[in-house]
């Protein structure tokens, strides 16, 4: 089958996107086959790709959010048939969905929501999970709780589910930060009820709201660039949830008179560890594919490359790693 892999080039002394035929995988009992339809790019893809070099040649089949029809069943499959159509992140330990077809594990993938198309199904799901489990597995957000959240990079593709999932299935007040006019229109477009500068000081913009502060913060940007900003925001006993690794090592002592927290997500451990309960994933895709059906919850797709090469890859990295994205980055599988 055909792959698009990330490998190193000796000649050009990097890691390049190649096109390359691969044998399928077998599958174990609780996999299913899919036929790729559609993929979106997400950071992830281009850190994994930047681990290539000469001591780790690859290739790797880089992507990490997908949506296709179901090819195959192991054994023991019970949860999903041949030909549904399904939408699903996968497992980082497994070659990703840049490819003709993927074999995932079943209790990671949900049956794809109705109204969408497989271009804008494939845009959901790494930050459906990541911002579901952020919200309500790390933060433990009570859905009735007359609350205040702040939500640093509020644009990018989490940020941008996250907004919907606070607005829809919780009282939270929202506050997002954005700096572009685009952006500003976007994050208010998709539910924040309000939006805040990332540059500046964040006690002094949301004390000019009438607020005190925050009750909790998702963080979706470097921790090391915000880290003392919210710590004088957040409000005693508050939590933030970060899902990027600091490069840098972070002053925690400033989240101590304050009983603070800072908590981290990753919506890989499930998969990564096959811990007993992922099946909590295919749920909560199914549960927010509801949501998107009955139009209370949009897909994130913003920048649409068309069909999957390795030129739209390139491109859609590159455009990642200038972190002026909003959205997602959606590609159409192979064309025969």
């Amino acid at each position: 089958m055909k792959t698009i892999s990330a490998i190193f080039d000796s000649k050009q002394n990097k890691a390049v996107l190649q096109t390359l035929e691969v044998n399928p995988l077998p599958l174990g009992d609780h996999d299913i086959r899919v036929n790729v339809k559609a993929v979106s790019v997400n950071p992830v893809d281009y850190k994994i790709k930047n681990s290539i070099h000469s001591e780790n040649l690859g290739p790797r089949v880089l992507g990490w959010d997908a949506s296709g029809v179901v090819t195959e069943i192991g054994a023991k499959v019970s949860t999903l048939q041949m030909g549904e159509e399904v939408f699903y992140s996968g497992d980082l330990k497994r070659p990703g969905s840049n490819a003709e077809f993927q074999v995932v594990d079943e209790f990671l993938v949900g049956r794809k929501p109705k109204t969408l198309s497989f271009k804008e199904a494939a845009s959901l799901p790494l930050t459906t999970i990541t911002a579901y489990e952020a919200i309500f597995e790390k933060l433990k957000i009570d859905p009735n709780a007359m609350q205040t959240i702040l939500i640093v990079a509020g644009a990018g593709g989490v940020g941008s589910i996250a907004i919907q999932i606070l607005k829809q299935m919780t009282k939270a007040k929202i506050i997002a930060t954005a700096s572009r006019e685009e952006s500003i229109s976007w994050v208010k477009d998709l539910g924040a009820d309000f939006v805040i500068h990332p540059q500046k000081d964040f006690l002094e913009q949301v004390q000019a709201l009438g607020l005190s502060g925050v009750n909790d913060v998702l963080l979706f940007i470097d921790p090391k660039d915000h880290f003392e900003n919210l710590a004088k925001v957040l409000l005693p006993f508050g939590n933030i949830c970060s899902i990027v690794e600091s490069d840098s090592p972070l002053n925690m002592n400033l989240l101590k008179t304050k009983s603070n927290g800072y908590l981290n997500e990753f919506m890989f451990t499930r998969s990564m560890f096959q811990t007993e309960d992922r099946i909590k994933q295919k749920q909560l895709l199914e549960e927010i594919g509801a949501l998107v059906d009955a139009k209370k919850i949009f897909p994130t797709n913003h920048i649409d490359l068309g069909e999957m090469t390795e030129e739209t890859l390139n491109e859609a990295h590159e455009l990642l790693q200038s972190g002026k994205t909003i959205g997602k980055i959606i590609l159409g599988g192979f064309t025969k």
